[in-house]
Parts: structure tokens; sequence; C-alpha cells
């Protein structure tokens, strides 16, 4: 004689209408905040979607996408960007398992996708092939970081250490190359992908710039001390634009007759300056939260000064400051756009560049929404990686 097992009914509190009563209409107060909140929502969607779909005259983007997303680059060399981004879809996939435990957020990937689906909707048919390649590419790399071990784990840092340079490698291409990397002048250089440039470089360079200075700020030694404290406290003082401009217009006064910088290049500098300065006071808000008690550990273990700082300070000061790290990564990113002042065609600069073409005047709010949904876009992923990296990390947890 078999037997079955019944299944214990569903919790209420577990089903939707469960989580609804529980979290939007428990009360009286909150039940009419919620029906504001949904009207509100309704009036202000009902008007975005409406413009968004009948309204808007997308053509604009369409026309323009490529001068938006790289600029004046050579036709003939963009699959040098395309290579770029290959290798870091897969870099991303890889860390996004590693870090989230091969588990990845429903809103994440439904966001993703939706990107993924709707440039393909816009862009010509050998780019729409890349695409596809980057998708693929990036799932590959989720697939093969699930159960990574502690050498896998080693690779793709590795491999996040090694891409930058190879990113600017193929961009630039090398000097008197005719074969397949033939130099192209950072004059060539706009859209997205000189944003994305100018806030890779900012990161990778202030990060231990930032991280020198506020160790030699801790330093013993006077001479020290006071240049690093003279230098953070005269940079976190000048707005950014005005070291921007220092860079463009009062520097090359100072050089000798004949010498040149790269205009990028100097607006480079400039950002990694800038960023670092303000790096510095938040790794150093991190070494004075750890306790004195981790120091006279290192001590009895007989580390010296530097091994003490290096092994067991300066690990756990940074990982105490990881979302503060991202914040100021992701204001970073977003802070490019003043270079468009100075005369670079960042997204901000390529945008005034389109609404100057007599086939699309009066297409301001096409052109601005396009550029502010790739910000958003670039924001959420860094703030995305950052929640993976500070919960694979333990940060905030005992």
């Amino acid at each position: 004689m078999s037997t079955t097992t019944m299944k214990p009914p569903l919790s209420e509190s577990r089903t939707p209408l469960g989580w609804l009563r529980r979290n939007l209409f428990n009360s009286i107060g909150n039940t009419l905040l919620t029906l504001a909140a949904a009207w509100l929502s309704y009036v202000l969607l009902r008007g975005l979607l409406t413009w968004i779909f009948t309204e808007a005259d997308w053509e604009v983007i369409h026309t323009n996408l490529r001068l938006i997303l790289l600029g004046q680059y050579p036709i003939a060399q963009v699959w040098r960007v395309w290579i770029s981004v290959l290798l870091l879809a897969f870099l991303g996939g890889n860390s996004l398992s590693i870090w989230g435990k091969g588990k990845t957020s429903t809103r994440f990937t439904f966001l993703l996708v939706v990107c993924i689906a709707a440039l393909a909707a816009v862009i010509s048919d050998p780019n729409r092939l890349w695409l596809v390649a980057t998708a693929a590419l990036l799932t590959a790399g989720w697939w093969l970081g699930r159960g990574a071990g502690k050498a896998m784990r080693n690779v793709v840092g590795i491999g996040w250490v090694v891409w930058p340079p190879i990113f600017i490698l193929l961009l630039r291409g090398l000097t008197g190359a005719e074969g397949a990397l033939p130099q192209v002048g950072t004059n060539l250089w706009g859209g997205l992908m000189l944003t994305f440039m100018l806030t890779v470089v900012g990161i990778v360079f202030s990060f231990p710039i930032g991280v020198l200075l506020a160790l030699g700020r801790q330093s013993e030694l006077p001479i020290v001390r006071w240049f690093c404290v003279g230098f953070i406290e005269i940079v976190r003082g000048v707005p950014l634009i005005t070291i921007l401009f220092m860079a463009q217009l009062m520097l090359p006064l100072f050089l000798p007759s004949g010498v040149t910088i790269d205009r990028v290049l100097r607006a480079m500098v400039g950002i990694t300056l800038f960023s670092a300065a303000y790096l510095a006071e938040n790794v150093r808000g991190g070494l004075q939260a750890i306790p004195k008690g981790q120091y006279e550990a290192a001590y009895a273990l007989g580390l010296n000064s530097a091994l003490s700082m290096g092994l067991i300070i300066l690990p756990q000061a940074l990982r105490l400051i990881i979302p503060i790290l991202v914040g100021q990564f992701i204001a970073l990113f977003k802070d490019t756009a003043l270079v468009a002042i100075v005369g670079l065609f960042d997204l901000v600069g390529i945008a005034k560049t389109v609404l100057a073409q007599p086939a699309f005047l009066g297409t301001h709010r096409e052109v601005y929404a396009f550029i502010s949904l790739l910000y958003w876009v670039f924001s959420y992923a860094m703030s995305y990686v950052s929640i993976r990296l500070e919960e694979s990390l333990g940060v905030g947890k005992r």
C-alpha cells in the first residue's frame, strides 16, 4: 500500500498578495502613500512612454550611433575596439560569476539582455555580429567562473591588470606600424570610447598614486608628509575644470619651443591627479578605522612596518572603503564630461556635434536622453559590481 505525502499549504505571507499586504497595504498611512505613488508613477510614465514610442525622433541616434560611440575613429580599425570589448566581456562575466558565487541577479540579467537587444536592433549588420560575440563571451566567462578555484581567481585578477594596457595599445596602435596596428591619433578618439578611456586611465593610475599619498601623509619623514599634505590640500581645493584648463591652456606656455604634449594625455593627467587627491583621503579614513590591535598583532608576528602595512593593515582598510571607492569611480566617470568644455569630443562634446547637424536641429531631448542612458547603464554596472564584491568579501558583516 503506497502512501502519499501532502505538501503543506503555501503560507499567504510568501504569495504576491501576501507581500503586497505586508509591505504596501499594512496600514492606512501606507495604503494612502501607495495609492498616491501609483497615481504619480502613472502620470509620469504615461507621458514619458508616450514621448519615447510615439513622439521622439530616434533617427538622429540611428544615424549617428557610430559617432556617439566611437567619435571619428577610422571605420577600418573599428575591429580593435571590438577586440577590447570582447576581452572585457569575458573578464566581466567571469568576475560576476566568481564574486556572485555562481548566482546572477534576475534584475541585472534582464537589464543586460534589454541593452544588448536594443543595441542589436539599431546597429549595422557587421557590428551586430560583434555584439552577438560579446554576449557569447560574457556568457562563457560566467559559466567558466562557476566553482572557480584560487588559481582561476588569480588568472582573472591578472587579466584585469593586463587589460588596460592592452586596451590602450589596441586603440592607439604602434608608431610607424603599417600593418595590423597602424597608429590612430587621439584627435580621432571621441564619444563613449573617449569617455571610457579617460575613466579607465583615471582609475588605474589614481588608485596607486592615492594609496601612496595616503601612506605618505602618515609618514614620519617630515618632507614626505609635507609634500603629500600640500598636494592633497591644494588639488582638493581646486575644481576639476580649473585643472583641465591649466593642463590645456597654461601648461603649453611652460614647455620648451617645439615640445608638445597630446591634448588627451594632458586631460588624462589632470583627471588622474584630481582623483588621486580625493582617493588619498578616502584611504586615509580607512587606515584610521583599523583598530590599534591589528598593528600590535602585526608587530607581535615579527613584521616590520612595511610588511605589516602591506599584508595586514592596508588590505583591511581597502576592504572597508570599497563602497566609497566605487562611489568616487562613478563620480569620476561622470566628471569626464567636463573635458567637452576644453574642446575634447567625449559623449557630451559629440552630442553638441550631432545637434549642430542641419538635418537634426531641435532633437536635443532625444540626444541627451540617449547620452543620459549610457551614463546610467555604466554607473549602474559599476554599482552592481561593487555590491557583489562587498558580498563576496563580507563588508559590513562580522
